[in-house]
C-alpha cells in the first residue's frame, strides 16, 4: 500500500458517478486501518444514495472514524458540510480518506477546505478514478475534460490516475488494457501524472499491464451495476 501513498497523510478521491470512487475509498479505509488509526471522509454531495456512509457501522467496528454531511442518508435533498470536518486537519489521524462527489459539481466542495489542503499539500494525493466503461470517460478527451473541471473547481492538481475500468461481473482483462491505455494517453497530456490500475484479483491476474496494480474488493454495488444486472436476466 505503502508503494502507491508512501507519504500522504490525506488521500482525495475524485471522479464521476460509476467510477468506483467509494468503493476504493472503503478499500483503502479499512486497508488503512489494519496499521493505522483511518478516518473517511464522505464528501459527496452530488450523489445521496450510493455513498461511503452506508458501510459507516462495519468501518466503525474496525475502528475507522467516519465522517458525512449533515442530512446524509436521508430524505433531505441538499446535505450540509458539518464543522467536524475541518478538524481532521487538526485532530491527529495517520490517514485521512475523502471520498468527494463526482465530477466538477462535486469538486467544488473541495474548495470550502483549498487552505487546509495547500498547508498539507506536500502530505495531499488528490487522485481522478476512472472507469472508461461509463459515460462521459470513455475518450481521452471526455477525461481531459473532466480532469480540467474537476482541478478548476477543486483547485487542487491530480497528483494520480486509477484506472478502475470495469463492468461487474462482465469485465474481462481486455477493458481493463484498453483501460490503461486511454488513461495512460492522458495522464502524458496532464503532465506525466503516475497511473495505477485497480480492480478484483481474479481479472487483473489475467491481465498484462503496464502500470502497477490494486487489488480491491466488492463492498458496495451502485445502481448502475444493478440496472446492468437486471437487463442481463
Amino acid at each position: 500500500m505503502n508503494q502507491f501513498f508512501p507519504k500522504h497523510r490525506f488521500i482525495v478521491l475524485t471522479g464521476n458517478y460509476g467510477s468506483g470512487k467509494t468503493e476504493i475509498a472503503i478499500n483503502l479505509a479499512f486497508l488503512f486501518a489494519r496499521q493505522e488509526k483511518t478516518t473517511l471522509v464522505d464528501l459527496d454531495i452530488v450523489n445521496p444514495y450510493f455513498r461511503s456512509g452506508e458501510k459507516a457501522e462495519a468501518m466503525n467496528h474496525a475502528g475507522i472514524r467516519v465522517l458525512m454531511p449533515t442530512y446524509a442518508m436521508t430524505a433531505v435533498d441538499i446535505p450540509a458540510l458539518p464543522a467536524e470536518i475541518q478538524s481532521v486537519f487538526e485532530v491527529p489521524s495517520d490517514r485521512v480518506i475523502f471520498d468527494v462527489g463526482g465530477d466538477d459539481t462535486g469538486a467544488a466542495a473541495l474548495g470550502r477546505y483549498y487552505p487546509s489542503f495547500m498547508k498539507n499539500r506536500e502530505s495531499t494525493l488528490v487522485a481522478l478514478i476512472v472507469n472508461c466503461m461509463r459515460p462521459l470517460t470513455q475518450t481521452p478527451d471526455d477525461i481531459l475534460d473532466l480532469a480540467d473541471r474537476v482541478m478548476n473547481r477543486g483547485r487542487l492538481k491530480i497528483d494520480l490516475m486509477i484506472n478502475n475500468t470495469n463492468l461487474a461481473d462482465q469485465t474481462t482483462p481486455e477493458m481493463v488494457c484498453q483501460g490503461e491505455s486511454t488513461l495512460l494517453a492522458c495522464a502524458e497530456k496532464l503532465g506525466s501524472v503516475p497511473v495505477i490500475t485497480s480492480g478484483k484479483e481474479e481479472i487483473l491476474s489475467h491481465c498484462e499491464l503496464k502500470t502497477p496494480v490494486l487489488y480491491i474488493r466488492r463492498y458496495m454495488m451502485p445502481e448502475w451495476m444493478e440496472e446492468h444486472h437486471e437487463h442481463l436476466s
